[in-house]
């Protein structure tokens, strides 16, 4: 047996996996015939496995040395440990990965060909993750029943899966549509950060924190873009935790990954709803948009849409403009105008139909601010707190003022500065500047005022 290690992420050659398969077999048959047994959830649970796992290896390793064998290697035992516990309660092999404080993504191309990629940057060839890819086919389906409000399918008749892993992480996985299973994990710490703590993190400074605390108190709508991975879902959380905790707040999501309702001291009143796909007769969907236009009979104060994808931006929309004040939503862009495009796409392939000039309109009404996540390269600095070479930062806010036509009259208040974080730039609008000065933001960085 041979294990080679990267930070706190190990290769496990087939020897581990299989060994640690036979003791998972025979501890999960344990744990099933106790009284009450079951297979998932809970750290005694957890702990009792360890137990079980342990004495399967002792057992293991006393046969071998009776029968003239010698001791196993350093760090054998604990590599076929915890690999048994990671394939009784998550991912098998792709669990330790996942436990990795120093993982940022994985990406699986088969069972023997995996992409690690570290907060610092490196990208690193892994595996195997599973024997086979009928195995991994296996380890996501499990996942998929596990976790999540409803349990959901991974096969040939429903080859795609989206799903929040406990620690919250996503994992996206397809099959059937690929020569081999093709899975994707983006780790996402269900971090209770806030905008002081991003201004620690290099993501934004002092001035612009206050200035988008304020937006939130004083129940601008906002929207958030950037590119994959940029930062918007950690942003959006930090902004929610500005909500004043009296409120109402309902979450909309494809995939569970804001994950505000388990905040409950800074979040009492969050109810989270995620869409959920037809059953094996082809029934039963629950879309995004279905979702947003059942918030608005559930006495929200606010509306959250984790990431706008689709149809739903109509109705997300028309929250906005129809007493909702203060919604947020993320969704992915290449700059902060942007924005006013993918809506555009979306909202004219929605059922609705709408064409570009109603759409402007609808966005006039009702989106105040888009605040523009990037990714600058470099040295020295990681918004994971880790030494790197990617720093997360706000690049842009743009304030939007008006339609005319085929066109969005905006204005980017803060805008790129030579090192690309954001800075204040074009004045605000007195109305706006009264809002929030009321909310704790001067806006004595921006000059002279000026009505639009």
């Amino acid at each position: 047996m041979t294990m080679a290690t990267t930070g706190a992420s190990a290769r496990f050659d087939l020897t581990v996996l299989r060994l640690a398969r036979e003791i998972r077999a025979e501890v999960a048959e344990a744990i099933a015939a106790r009284p009450g047994g079951e297979t998932t959830g809970g750290a005694a649970l957890t702990e009792t496995a360890r137990r079980l796992v342990g004495r399967a290896l002792d057992e293991r390793v006393a046969g071998a040395l009776a029968a003239g064998g010698s001791m196993p290697a350093p760090g054998y035992e604990r590599a076929v440990s915890d690999l048994a516990i990671a394939m009784l309660f998550g991912l098998g092999v792709l669990q330790l990965y996942v436990d990795d404080p120093s993982v940022e993504n994985i990406d699986v191309n088969g069972a023997e060909r995996a992409y690690v990629t570290y907060a610092d940057g490196r990208k690193e060839l892994v595996g195997p993750v599973a024997e086979s890819d009928e195995e991994l086919i296996a380890t996501v389906r499990a996942a998929g029943a596990r976790f999540g409000l409803a349990e959901r399918r991974f096969d040939s008749a429903q080859p795609e899966l989206d799903l929040r892993l406990p620690d919250g992480s996503r994992l996206s996985a397809v099959m059937s549509v690929t020569e081999r299973p093709v899975i994707d994990i983006r780790r996402h710490r269900l971090n209770d950060h806030c905008l002081a703590d991003l201004v620690d993190l290099g993501m934004l400074d002092d001035e612009l924190a206050t200035f988008l605390a304020a937006a939130v108190r004083a129940k601008r709508n906002l929207l958030v873009s950037g590119a994959m991975n940029a930062g918007k879902t950690t942003l959006l959380r930090a902004l929610a935790a500005e909500i004043p905790s009296h409120e109402r707040i309902v979450t909309i999501e494809q995939a569970l990954e804001l994950a505000l309702d388990r905040q409950v001291e800074r979040h009492p009143d969050c109810v989270a709803m995620e869409a959920r796909l037809p059953n094996i007769e082809g029934v039963g969907s629950i879309s995004m948009a279905q979702l947003v236009r059942r918030s608005l009979r559930m006495n929200a104060s606010r509306v959250i849409v984790g990431e706008v994808l689709g149809d739903e931006v109509i109705p997300m929309l028309n929250a906005m403009s129809q007493g909702r004040s203060g919604s947020m939503a993320t969704i992915h862009a290449d700059s902060s105008v942007g924005v006013f495009r993918r809506i555009a796409a979306y909202a004219v392939q929605a059922p609705e139909r709408l064409p570009l000039e109603a759409t402007n309109l609808l966005i006039a009404g009702s989106i105040h601010f888009v605040v523009h996540v990037d990714i600058a390269e470099r040295p020295g600095a990681s918004t994971d707190g880790a030494a790197g070479t990617r720093l997360r930062q706000v690049a842009s806010v743009r304030e939007v003022v008006d339609s005319e036509g085929p066109m969005i009259v905006s204005n980017e208040i803060w805008k790129p500065d030579l090192d690309g974080r954001a800075r204040p730039a074009a004045p605000l609008r007195d109305a706006t500047a009264v809002a929030l000065a009321a909310h704790g933001y001067d806006g004595r960085h921006f000059g002279a005022r000026r009505s639009w």
